[in-house]
């Protein structure tokens, strides 16, 4: 009777939740549609988890099963990959509520209750929920019958036991529904915790017994080798992405890519990189890896103290370093950069470096090379654009991107932005229509490589700032 008295509770609980989730409906922005808003802005929005497998930081780079078939998706689209990192299902629910992002991308199981207020895409994989346990001491020194004997490997042995789970996640109505096929109350802590924060607590000892899908489970024990994933607690389920419901549209879209995409080799490197992966716990376990470091690189600490002389945000100086040399102290060019920042051997002279200098010296000088370029550019009033124009003359020199700013000026564009404006005619100063008009002292220039340079850089800093505080 307690069991089923709590099962009537949920279901009350969960009718008065979804009361809430009604204004998650599609709404057409000036008469366009989602789909069409999207490739109108160039930008597609979406919201993933923040964890080891759907979006991270390793050795400078953005990674994640989620992102790597979003960026996909986007590069389908010809569209701009917009990414926020959230690991709340109430927030996640919200912002698509207030039109706020375009896609849901996480394992979202899909249930029943959630097709009320949410519209799924094609499932990107399946799953089944298992029970996450800890095991006992000294594991590693028994027989398998004897750890067996300490674990809880049947359902009827959850009776009594206390289960740990994030809050809205379809694990909360599989375990009141097992309550009842078991006749023994589960008890059922919510909690605003994320999967993989609550896996942990398990491995620390804080909690006993979470929760979770198989594929994220298999992944976390490489890291914690005292927890065991073994008795499932449902039958497999699809994962999927969600839009807005009523946004059949962006749907359509993502469904016809995504069953297509599912069948190509592409598709099945990723998944396998990132849930069959042996190299799992040594990712993990890397200085680099950022979720449990906070560390983007070998020379955070050199990168963050000469920033801030020139009130840079040190996370966009990582990633331009990032692009510069992929954080190799011993980088060389065909040009001849060396070093870190790839300081021209003329340009390193001038700021007291040279190829034996140390890590702290090349990011000290690249640092004062950065300052001498923003005085350079000191008119343009707003910084962050004034920031693209520094990373451009990084690349390139700054005597083509004055020319590019004096083509934009005389062709009625503004000469201070530089998306759609400069940065169309640095491209242009491959043509001798551009590189020869009389505006332009400093000739040809391949500015494909220095527009995607800017890009790349940008781009990169965005999931640094997402993801490392």
């Amino acid at each position: 009777m307690r069991a089923k008295a709590n099962y009537i509770l949920f279901v009350l609980t969960l009718l008065f939740s979804q009361c809430s989730r009604t204004d998650i409906q599609h709404k057409p922005e000036n008469g366009l549609s989602r789909i069409e808003t999207i490739k109108e802005n160039g930008v597609l929005k979406v919201v993933t988890d923040y964890n080891t497998t759907s979006y991270f930081i390793y050795r400078g780079q953005p990674m994640g099963f989620q992102f790597e078939l979003l960026q996909n998706l986007a590069d389908y689209l010809q569209v701009k990959l917009e990414v926020v990192a959230n690991n709340s299902l109430d927030e996640k629910f919200d912002m698509l509520g207030k039109g706020e992002i375009d896609l849901i991308a996480v394992n979202l199981t899909v249930t029943k209750e959630r097709r009320e207020f949410l519209e799924f895409i094609e499932p990107h994989s399946q799953t089944r929920q298992v029970l996450v346990q800890r095991k006992p001491e000294n594991w590693q020194r028994m027989g398998k019958n004897e750890l067996e004997a300490k674990l809880l490997t049947k359902h009827v042995e959850l009776g009594g036991k206390t289960i740990y789970i994030q809050k809205n996640s379809s694990y909360e109505k599989r375990l009141f529904n097992l309550s009842d096929e078991i006749g023994d109350t589960i008890h059922v802590k919510i909690t605003d915790d994320g999967v993989e924060q609550l896996i942990e607590k398990v491995a620390s000892g804080q909690i006993d017994y979470t929760v979770c899908d198989e594929n994220i489970a298999i992944v976390n024990q490489s890291y914690y080798s005292n927890i065991d994933v073994s008795l499932p607690v449902s039958f497999p389920q699809n994962l999927a992405w969600a839009v807005a419901k009523g946004d059949m549209g962006l749907k359509a879209v993502v469904d016809e890519w995504l069953v297509e995409f599912k069948k190509t080799t592409k598709y099945a490197i990723i998944y396998n990189k990132y849930f069959r992966n042996s190299r799992s716990s040594t990712i993990a376990g890397s200085e680099y890896f950022t979720i449990s470091t906070g560390n983007i690189s070998p020379y955070d600490q050199y990168i963050k103290e000469f920033s801030s002389q020139i009130n840079w945000d040190w996370r966009l100086v990582a990633s331009m370093m990032y692009q510069e040399s992929r954080f190799n102290e011993n980088a060389r060019s065909w040009a001849g950069a060396f070093g870190l920042m790839q300081m021209m051997p003329g340009t390193a002279e001038r700021f007291g470096v040279d190829s034996a200098s140390s890590a702290k010296a090349q990011i000290r000088a690249g640092i004062m090379f950065i300052q001498w370029l923003e005085k350079l550019f000191q008119e343009i009033p707003d910084p962050i654009e004034r920031q693209k124009f520094v990373l451009a003359s990084y690349n390139v020199g700054p005597g083509h991107v004055i020319d590019a700013r004096n083509l934009a000026s005389k062709n009625g564009k503004n000469p201070n932005i530089w998306t759609d404006n400069v940065d169309i005619y640095l491209l242009k100063k491959a043509e001798p229509e551009y590189y020869n008009d009389p505006v332009v002292k400093y000739g040809y220039c391949r500015g494909i490589e220095t527009f995607k340079y800017v890009t790349d850089v940008v781009d990169r800093y965005e999931h640094y700032k997402n993801l490392v505080e």
